[in-house]
C-alpha cells in the first residue's frame, strides 16, 4: 500500500487583511520534508513573529521525521525494522502510540490498511515499463512479509517486535498527517489564531483567514484537474486526499491503481480519488488510503464507523459519491 496525494487540494488564501481591529499578516513558506512537500501558512501579528513560528513548525516536522521515517537508517522505526525476527526494540512512547493507532486501523479495515506494507515487494511498475501483469504467484509472494498480526507491542516496556525476518513497518500513510496535527496543536498552544499546515495534501487547519472568512479547500476533479468540484469552508479541521489518476496501468481494459491492497498484493480498482474531511489529519489520511483499497461499498461502510468524518469519492468512471454526512453541494 502506497500513500498517494494526486488530487491536489486548492487553498484559497488572502495575503493581508484586518481582523478584530488589528492588523494580521499571513506568511507562507514551502519546504521539502518527510519525502514530500510541506506548505506552511501562519496568520500572526507581524511578519517576524509569523516567520519565527514557521521555523518552529519546520523544526517539529523535522523532529518527527527523524523519529519515524523508515528511510532514515538511524530512526527508531528503522531500528525496529532492522531487528525484525531478532528482538523487540524499545521506542519513545510517541512512536509506540502511533504504532498502536496504526494497528487499530489495520484491524478495523481487515488489512485494507496495514502498517507493515513497507515490506511489500514492488513488483508493479507505473512508469510505463510494464507490458503485462505480474503472475498470480509473484503477486502472492510480494506480500509474504506483510501482516500486522505479526507485530507484537508491549505497552509496559514500550517495545515493538516484528516476528518475521524481513518484516518492516512504515508510517508513510499516517506520518505526514500526524505531523500536521502536532504542528497545529503547538501553534494553538502558542496562541496563534489561524493557519494551515499542508503536508503533501494532508492538511490541518485552524482559525480563519485574515479577512474573517473560513479557509476554503478546493476538491479537484481528477478528470479535469484545472477545475474544482467544490470549495469547502474549513474553520478548524483536516482534509486529506488519496488518489491514483496520474499513476495507473490498464490491462484487458481494466484500470489498476498504484495504490496496492496490502492484503492481496493487487492494485486498488474502482476509485480514482477519495477526499476525507474530519478533525484529525492522521485519521483522515488513514481513512482515505483505506477507502481507496476497499472500494466504494466497503469504504462507505468504513467511514460510517467514524461519525466525525465525511468523504467524497470519485469512481474510475467519473461518478461522484458522497457520504451521508457530507454537508456541501458539489
Amino acid at each position: 500500500m502506497q500513500k498517494s496525494i494526486i488530487n491536489k487540494l486548492l487553498i484559497l488564501l488572502v495575503t493581508l487583511q484586518c481582523l478584530n481591529g488589528y492588523s494580521q499578516v499571513l506568511r507562507k513558506r514551502t519546504t521539502l520534508l518527510m519525502g514530500g512537500r510541506f506548505d506552511i501558512s501562519i496568520v500572526d501579528k507581524d511578519s517576524l513573529s509569523a516567520e519565527q513560528n514557521i521555523d518552529l513548525v519546520i523544526a517539529e516536522i523535522t523532529r518527527i521525521e527523524n523519529l519515524i521515517s523508515d528511510w532514515k537508517s538511524d530512526s527508531q522505526v528503522s531500528e525496529v525494522n532492522q531487528n525484525a525476527g531478532i528482538k523487540p526494540v524499545k521506542v519513545d512512547r510517541e512512536v509506540f502510540e502511533l504504532a498502536q493507532r496504526a494497528i487499530q486501523l489495520s484491524e478495523i479495515t481487515n488489512g485494507g490498511f496495514d502498517v507493515s506494507f513497507a515490506a511489500m515487494d514492488r513488483i508493479w511498475k507505473f512508469d510505463g515499463s510494464m507490458t503485462e501483469m505480474p503472475s498470480a504467484e509473484a503477486i502472492k509472494k510480494s506480500v509474504e512479509k506483510v501482516g500486522y498480526k505479526n507485530i507484537i507491542l508491549d505497552s509496559t516496556e514500550s517495545t515493538i517486535f516484528l516476528k518475521l525476518k524481513g518484516m518492516k513497518i512504515g508510517f508513510g500513510a499516517l506520518g505526514e498527517g500526524y505531523a500536521t496535527d502536532k504542528c497545529r496543536a503547538i501553534m494553538i498552544g502558542k496562541g496563534i489564531k489561524a493557519g494551515i499546515i499542508n503536508g503533501s495534501g494532508d492538511m490541518s487547519t485552524w482559525g480563519k483567514q485574515p479577512n474573517g472568512n473560513d479557509w476554503k479547500i478546493g476538491i479537484t476533479n481528477p478528470f479535469k484537474p484545472e477545475k474544482i468540484l467544490a470549495a469547502v469552508p474549513l474553520k478548524e479541521g483536516a482534509v486529506t486526499t488519496s488518489g491514483s489518476y496520474e499513476k495507473f496501468v490498464v490491462f484487458n481494459g481494466k484500470r489498476y491503481s498504484h495504490i496496492i491492497n496490502p492484503a492481496t498484493g493487487y492494485p486498488a480498482t474502482g476509485l480514482c480519488s477519495v477526499t476525507v474531511f474530519g478533525p484529525n489529519a492522521e485519521t483522515a489520511n488513514g481513512l482515505s488510503t483505506s477507502m481507496m483499497v476497499l472500494g466504494q461499498t466497503e469504504g462507505l461502510l468504513l467511514i460510517q464507523k467514524f461519525p466525525d468524518y465525511s468523504c467524497v469519492m470519485i469512481t474510475d468512471k467519473g461518478k461522484v459519491i458522497k457520504s451521508k454526512n457530507f454537508g456541501y453541494k458539489l
